[in-house]
């Protein structure tokens, strides 16, 4: 194969390759993995409708643009002995080339205004749902005309044992959570997205949804999910150390399903409220406070309370000093480090709970405990 030949191959290469990856993509997740999926959400349908159609403008585009550049590379090259134009500019051409771009922006307009105007209109919501993103985990409140708001953190479910490769990964590794976010099929879910902490972003690609949830500002967005089942996603905002370790779970159930559900948080917050004016025993407090450590504490401070991220507990002067100054730690943290202000994310039964295990644990044997009135009554001061 002479020079000339081979390089017309490497030129035509580019576009070859370029029509199979695009044809892979317009068959659809079922032939690729690459390409979006429409979800399981009108907007989902209609934001996907609209990525087909713009993908295959810009095919077409590039089959005309790459046809007459290989017509020309082809049929007008100097070994034929054609002779090229001399002429310096072409009114028609450059009229050509300046409306058929107008024109093809414009049908791409229509179609992706149209799709914007729906994906921010955040009207007749029939559920608003405030979501913070926490340095790293979520929170989820239902809010109510009625003022009886029901809110739970999602934290990573997946064993530390399986992150540090002490067992075999699992199916869901890194995408499973202690507290799913419970949605009511063919219901108009509006979602509030804000940060504690840090830029996050709240990405659930089978509802169509992805939200900054940026420090200090509110951003909107919605859902309507047509079908049941359990849809995952992640933070895709860079975020700090563990930003891979703050997935999203979704349970889309029915209507009467989720109004189960709804109750039984409700009642069970109504539950926590009342064992705040409780007594516990040092040994009731130890086993809720290893639960609570196991979920809040055990990513920063270790299993055996060795430290890692965070200090060890093990031995500490905190564990082991004033139980007081203990506690004014674990509710507004230590400023400028990674230990958090837990005051707004524990309830008073968790925080008393935490607190004496801490002080009881990992050899620290201190033997003095809190009780969740203690926790009011400092938070109170």
């Amino acid at each position: 194969m002479g020079f000339k030949a081979k390089q017309l191959c490497k030129l035509a290469l580019g576009p070859v390759l370029l029509f199979m990856s695009v044809s892979a993509m317009a068959a659809g997740g079922e032939a690729s993995s690459i390409n979006m999926t429409p979800g399981v959400t009108e907007l989902g349908r209609e934001v996907y409708d609209l990525h087909m159609i713009i993908l295959w403008i810009c095919v077409a585009i590039g089959v005309a643009v790459f046809g007459v550049m290989f017509y020309s590379i082809i049929f007008h090259r100097k070994s034929r002995g054609v002779i090229p134009a001399t002429f310096h500019e072409s009114t028609t051409v450059e009229i050509a080339w300046t409306v058929v771009p107008f024109f093809i922006l414009i049908a791409m307009a229509v179609p992706a205004t149209t799709t914007l105007l729906t994906l921010y209109d955040t009207d007749d919501s029939e559920l608003d749902i405030l979501i913070t993103g926490y340095q790293w985990k979520w929170k989820y409140e239902y809010l109510n005309e009625e003022g009886e708001n029901v809110s739970f953190f999602s934290n990573l479910r997946t064993p530390q044992a399986e992150i540090y490769n002490d067992e075999a990964k699992g199916e869901y590794y890194l995408l499973e959570v202690d507290e799913p976010l419970v949605l009511p099929v063919d219901t108009k879910v509006r979602f509030l997205v804000t940060a504690n902490d840090v830029i996050h972003s709240w990405w659930v690609p089978a509802l169509a949804v992805k939200r900054d949830a940026i420090p200090g500002f509110i951003n909107e967005t919605w859902a309507r999910p047509t079908e049941q089942g359990i849809y995952r996603g992640q933070c895709s905002e860079l975020c700090g150390k563990s930003h891979g370790f703050m997935p999203i779970v979704v349970n889309v159930v029915s209507k009467e399903e989720y109004g189960e559900w709804i109750a039984a948080k409700q009642s069970e917050a109504t539950e926590v409220k009342q064992l705040t004016s409780q007594d516990f025993t040092l040994d009731e407090l130890m086993v809720r406070g290893e639960s609570v450590y196991d979920t809040s504490c055990l990513a920063c401070h270790g299993a055996n309370g060795e430290g890692g991220v965070g200090n060890a507990i093990a031995g500490s002067a905190v564990a082991t000093g004033d139980i007081n100054a203990h506690l004014e730690i674990g509710i507004n943290g230590v400023p400028g480090t990674s230990m958090q202000a837990f005051g707004g994310q524990l309830s008073d039964v968790d925080m008393a709970a935490v607190i004496t295990y801490q002080r009881n644990a990992f050899g620290n044997n201190m033997g003095d405990s809190l009780q969740p009135v203690d926790v009011y009554n400092y938070k109170e001061r």
